[in-house]
């Protein structure tokens, strides 16, 4: 007897597992990345030789998100996501309409990410599984110091595919999560990934607070910033707080 009421016992937890797939839930969360870049920007002009480097410089900057998850299955879920990196460099060469001898460059690339996802498991004992597409909206602003020439700005669309995968640890708050957006075409290639553990505070059944430290890397190579060619890559640390609804 002791055998079966143990053997019930599991089994029952395993099926509530299941069955407490979320219907209704949003979640949102803010933090700092602190981004180091590296790589290079050139001229992508024909007989033009410029190049940009990083400098490699690790800079602080702010992120957020927020998602929200219904039980409608026809109609996808939504997560929506911003966050900015810069990098600074030093521009030598020749690039259309100006030259650079060491003057110091900076872009700017705030980024919007707008992603329409299903759930393919839904904390099916204990373990999300999520597929979408991701729209990227990139904001760019280049400049080098001292050459009005080279002030460009530009608004660069990038469709992506998207997965996502979440653990939690069972009766701890503990989650264990990360996900990756990815693309390429032609020459350009571009993909940007997260992995975490996160924390939840069971304070109130309403609104749980949370916590979030994670590593981030991206990589942006595209030849759409005008006459140039970026190939950067960006890298490190985030930390946030997040509330779940």
């Amino acid at each position: 007897m002791k055998k079966v009421l143990k053997v019930a016992a599991i089994s029952s937890t395993l099926l509530l597992s299941v069955a407490n797939a979320d219907f209704l839930r949003a979640e949102v969360g803010a933090g700092a990345w602190f981004s180091k870049s590296s790589g290079n920007i050139k001229a992508d002009s024909s007989g033009l030789f410029g190049i940009d480097s990083s400098k490699e410089k690790t800079k602080t900057n702010m992120y957020a998100w927020a998602l929200f998850k219904h039980f409608v299955p026809v109609v996808p879920n939504l997560k929506v996501e911003y966050s900015k990196v810069e990098s600074i460099g030093l521009a030598n060469g020749n690039f259309s309409g100006y030259s650079g001898g060491g003057n110091e460059s900076k872009l700017t690339m705030k980024q919007l990410d707008i992603i329409p996802y299903y759930n393919i498991l839904d904390n099916t004992f204990w373990t999300t599984i999520d597929l979408g597409v991701d729209i990227k909206i990139i904001d760019a602003q280049y400049s080098v110091s001292n050459k009005p020439a080279s002030n460009v700005t530009k608004t660069i669309p990038l469709p992506m595919g998207y997965a996502r995968a979440r653990v939690e640890v069972p009766f701890s708050g503990i989650g264990i999560e990360a996900d990756a957006k990815y693309i390429k075409y032609s020459d350009n290639l571009a993909y940007d990934a997260k992995a975490k553990i996160d924390y939840t505070f069971d304070i109130t059944p309403l609104i749980k607070p949370a916590i979030e430290i994670g590593y981030r890397v991206q990589k942006v190579e595209v030849d759409r910033l005008a006459d140039l060619k970026t190939d950067l890559d960006f890298k490190g640390i985030y930390a946030g707080l997040m509330l779940r609804f």
